[in-house]
């Protein structure tokens, strides 16, 4: 049975991938880490840096003696997925993206991370970061509760750190570009946050699928489970 890897957005954990956790179990041994600071991890004193993040991935799969494993996450998730192909390509055997994009942030984009940054430490989380994010996250307001739930019960340290590497992060087209993986693409075609052209750069980039989910937003597998397995178990399946 192959390993899936999969790692989680921000700024939630690893309970997002709760809904589909039992069938894709099914067919893959299904490791959903908690990312430094967030689902109660802690966060350390490393300076903030998804290539950390993709190190602490690669050390879990090392503790678990996974030489090689399927690789994906969503959106922040996505960034730390990128981060292990640059590392170390060669544990990776196939890439699963959702809602996430290859390019590096744009000026005005970093530094609006920098000042969430700030506000996160200066004034913890609750209840701005949620009544800013939550619009452009969920299509589906019904999912709306319980994902403030999850986001709320995370620390500012965390989210601060998080938003720090994100800026960081540098352009990972180049690493995507001609990729030697079987690469499968997911997006939500209603995400208010990122747009589904960027997931058609992505598939260009890797010479992958795209899967674009009808009026689903930025969080597939909570709002829009059921489209999300249809679309990822034939994939996993086909790694058997």
């Amino acid at each position: 049975m192959p390993t899936l890897l999969l790692c989680h957005a921000f700024p939630l954990d690893s309970r997002m991938w709760d809904r589909v956790r039992g069938p894709l179990s099914e067919h893959v041994r299904l490791i959903t880490p908690e990312q430094r600071g967030f689902g109660g991890t802690d966060l350390g004193t490393d300076p903030p840096s998804l290539d950390t993040v993709a190190a602490d991935a690669l050390a879990l799969l090392d503790s678990l003696d996974i030489d090689r494993a399927l690789v994906g996450g969503c959106s922040m998730g996505g960034y730390v997925a990128m981060a292990l192909l640059r590392a170390a390509p060669e544990r990776v055997a196939g890439v699963l993206l959702v809602d996430t994009k290859a390019v590096a942030d744009t000026d005005e984009a970093r530094a609006n991370r920098l000042r969430i940054a700030e506000n996160a430490e200066r004034n913890g989380i609750a209840p701005w970061l949620a009544d800013s994010m939550l619009p452009a996250l969920l299509r589906d307001p019904a999912r709306a509760d319980e994902v403030r739930a999850w986001m709320e019960s995370q620390p500012g340290a965390a989210v601060a750190w998080a938003q720090r590497a994100m800026a960081a992060r540098p352009d990972s087209r180049e690493t995507l570009r001609g990729l030697d993986s079987d690469v499968l693409v997911v997006h939500g075609d209603a995400d208010a946050l990122m747009p589904l052209d960027l997931a058609r750069d992505l598939a260009d980039l890797t010479g992958g699928r795209l899967a674009a989910l009808a009026g689903v937003g930025h969080l597939p597998p909570v709002e829009a489970p059921d489209a999300f397995l249809a679309a990822v178990l034939p994939w996993v399946r086909s790694f058997a």
